[in-house]
């Protein structure tokens, strides 16, 4: 049987402890803050990363160098026999569609699979997992990304932000926009299904927010997952970007809607919080997904 290793990018959102503890590896993401480049993790830490977005810093995310992408690769082939690589939705960013490229050069074809899982953040975490879970259960690096490129669509997330400041500068909205929403306490929900992260719903306030998403996802529990939530082939996630006591309310505030079912809460990655800023909050599901 051949040995395969599993890697990620840092838009999973899983820390360098929690790697060590699945054994993959995370290549950390690029950003530049002010004219000034930084890996996520690496060189800015969370907290730093939201002190630079409260002073208006200019920030943008980009690719991985192809030579950094090459460089784990190569690392991990020197221990493993075929790696299995998750990066962030080919919907999202071009480092998926790049990766994709170098996999079909030698020495990396047939030996690097490159899965576009079309998801980012809580969810790529989740198929992360699901990943080592069909290695361990003996699948090849093959078998492992059909089966995951099959079911990735079987998946939700719902994001509530705080502030219309970052999808501004993002260009996801018009500067006329976020200025009538600021001034109507707007608080947009975002939608990511199908790889790529979207306008779901906007709530005056943020409760209303809260709530909003709630009512979605027990619509989907009701209509789209059913079926899998009859088999236990669901999970409940919860994501952050807010303190830890606005977290911990949120988790609450779910387990309270859905009582019986385990919630697991992640931070969101850097990369979707360039876009939703600090105390964004989302819920979403995820289905384990069957050989």
């Amino acid at each position: 049987m051949h040995s395969i290793g599993i890697a990620t990018d840092s838009h999973s959102g899983i820390s360098p402890q929690d790697a060590e503890a699945l054994g993959i590896r995370v290549l950390p993401m690029p950003f530049t803050i002010n004219g000034e480049n930084y890996l996520e993790g690496v060189t800015v830490s969370r907290e730093e990363f939201f002190a630079y977005q409260q002073a208006d810093a200019d920030i943008a995310t980009s690719q991985p160098a192809p030579t950094d992408v090459l460089a784990l690769w190569d690392e991990m082939l020197a221990t493993y026999d075929e790696i299995l690589y998750l990066p962030i939705s080919s919907g999202l960013s071009g480092s998926c569609g790049a990766a994709m490229a170098l996999a079909e050069e030698e020495p990396y074809a047939g030996r690097v699979f490159v899965v576009d899982i079309g998801r980012v953040s809580v969810p790529l975490r989740s198929a992360v997992t699901d990943a080592v879970n069909l290695v361990r259960a003996g699948h090849s690096a093959a078998e492992v990304r059909e089966i995951l490129e099959r079911t990735k669509d079987d998946m939700v997330i719902y994001v509530a932000v705080q502030t219309l400041q970052h999808l501004k500068k993002g260009g996801r909205i018009s500067p006329t926009v976020a200025a009538v929403g600021t001034l109507l306490h707007i608080k947009p929900i975002l939608h990511l299904s199908i790889g790529l992260l979207e306008p779901f719903k906007n709530c005056r306030g943020f409760t209303k927010a809260r709530e909003a998403m709630i009512e979605a996802v027990r619509h989907d529990l009701d209509t789209r997952f059913s079926d899998a939530h009859l088999r236990g082939d669901l999970h409940l996630m919860a994501a952050s970007s807010a303190s830890a006591e606005e977290t911990a309310s949120w988790v609450a505030e779910i387990e309270a809607a859905f009582p019986g079912m385990p919630v697991t809460c992640d931070y969101l990655s850097l990369g979707v919080s360039c876009h939703t800023g600090e105390g964004a909050l989302g819920i979403g599901l995820c289905c384990s997904p069957r050989p």
